[in-house]
């Protein structure tokens, strides 16, 4: 049974990376193809679209970080394997929140950096104001690492 626990565990840690990264992926994408066109017009827009278009990408990052957490928990990066099947399943469900905040997050800053390099190539001197617009959606991203971090610790500390 123990075995069990361990995959729902490794299931969860997976989805939250897989998610994030997908979700990442496709917004720096998006981002990107407006980036090439902002570039194509105007190159000296170059660095500053480039911010735009990596913003997108940090959903990724946080849920690698949340996946090699939960790993080094359930003993396949170190620590103790000794996970049961109420144990798995609560780390699993620790690992929702970055996976599906992750995906769609990532998606919905993606536009908004699409919106914010047409506001550059427009004007260019409001590039300050199209970075803080889709830095307002990394926030629930945000809310959402620091609760998958909170309830991968809290299942930890439970004897389950």
């Amino acid at each position: 049974m123990d075995k069990f626990g361990i995959l729902c565990a490794l299931s969860g840690a997976i989805i939250a990376a897989l998610l994030g990264g997908m979700g990442s992926a496709k917004g720096v994408g998006m981002a990107g193809e407006a980036a090439a066109g902002a570039i194509a017009e105007t190159p000296a827009l170059f660095g500053r679209v480039l911010i735009l278009q990596l913003l997108p990408g940090t959903q990724g990052i946080y849920g690698f970080l949340i996946a090699v957490i939960t790993l080094t928990q359930i003993g396949i990066l170190g620590g103790s394997n000794d996970v049961s099947l109420v144990k798995g399943m609560a780390y699993f469900a620790a690992c929702m929140p970055m996976a599906l905040v992750g995906y769609f997050s990532a998606i919905h800053q993606s536009r908004v950096s699409i919106a914010g390099i047409g506001m550059v190539i427009k004007k260019p001197d409001q590039f300050g104001k199209a970075m803080i617009l889709p830095a307002m959606v990394e926030t629930y991203a945000i809310f959402a690492f620091l609760i998958s971090i909170l309830a991968i610790n809290g299942v930890a500390g439970l004897s389950i």
